[in-house]
């Protein structure tokens, strides 16, 4: 990519499209090309072959995605199967059409069986049974992925994968019940201090452990990727580091300043065990992360505490 790069961003609003947008200007790239949703329907394959064909990108990130909690994939199976396998079909498919020179498509770590060994090494995509819960969601972003791949074999176009680990950073979801660990628990912690409450109840027992990218630091890895990698293989984005939830609640108890107790509800699930990202890949490119946890932490509560409404309608 260069100055003379037309650089289409699909999912600009998410959390992962934004902080690849803010990375593309800070490199003194020209500003990325965006459409919301609203002015246009990833999902309409006309609407897609229109506008591919009036911008001509030169590359692409597939950042846009339908994404939701467990209880918006159990509710809403069909939706997040269809919507996301039309999406990254009608983006790929123009992109091939249109000539894309460089394409990323960004998957996710649910992409991995639900009993593969650990750390999630590449190669173990297809070799078992998925997550039961978000399996419509998992599908379509195999489905994604192998369509990047057949697309290069094929035709030669150079499509390439990423699956990002748990993230976290601004523009995050606060929701309590569609929320992940870290803007959940913060929350939490910060209601539970405003509020002058003694204890404050997580779920499970504390012990499954966990790997957190901040997603500023995913977005440096596309833009890293999308210049340096031009290969088949998907490659995994992460830290290849991880930490019990129960020592992740006492680091963001204390960066809170929350001073009661935790209380585990050990009759609420504790989902598996173990969820770590193989970046051997990755890192043998080049690239490692950047932000440590605790500094990623501390920048996310300080953007939550100076307007906590506003992030949590997010």
């Amino acid at each position: 990519m260069n100055a003379q790069s037309r650089i289409y961003v699909a999912g600009h609003r998410g959390m992962v499209g934004k902080a690849i947008c803010h990375a593309i200007k800070a490199q003194g790239l020209p500003d990325p090309i965006t459409f919301t949703s609203a002015e246009l329907d990833l999902r309409n394959q006309a609407a897609v072959n229109n506008m591919m064909a009036q911008e001509k990108p030169t590359h692409m990130f597939v950042a846009a995605a339908k994404v939701g909690g467990i209880h918006a994939n159990s509710v809403y199976r069909a939706d997040f199967l269809y919507d996301n396998l039309m999406i990254e079909a009608n983006l790929i498919h123009a992109a091939h059409q249109t000539k894309v020179r460089k394409l990323l498509f960004l998957g996710s770590s649910c992409v991995y069986p639900k009993m593969a060994s650990q750390p999630l090494a590449e190669a173990a995509i297809l070799t078992g049974a998925l997550e039961p819960t978000n399996e419509p969601y998992a599908i379509a972003k195999i489905a994604g992925i192998k369509l990047c791949e057949a697309y290069r074999d094929q035709h030669g176009d150079n499509f390439i994968s990423a699956m990002p680990t748990n993230l976290y950073g601004p523009g995050d979801n606060y929701d309590l019940q569609n929320s992940h660990v870290i803007p959940a628990l913060m929350r939490k912690f910060h209601e539970a201090k405003a509020q002058g409450a003694t204890t404050v109840t997580c779920w499970g027992s504390g012990s499954p452990r966990r790997e957190f990218l901040h997603v500023e630091d995913l977005a440096d890895a596309c833009l890293f990727l999308m210049q340096e990698y031009n290969d088949k293989p998907l490659v995994n984005v992460g830290t290849g580091e991880d930490l019990p939830i129960k020592a992740l609640a006492e680091t963001i108890q204390t960066i809170v300043g929350f001073e009661g107790d935790i209380i585990w509800d050990t009759t609420k699930p504790d989902g598996t065990p173990r969820k770590l990202m193989n970046c051997e890949r990755i890192h043998a490119l080049g690239w490692t992360h950047r932000i440590g946890l605790q500094e990623g932490l501390r920048k996310v509560y300080e953007e939550y505490k100076a307007n906590p409404k506003a992030v949590r309608a997010k």
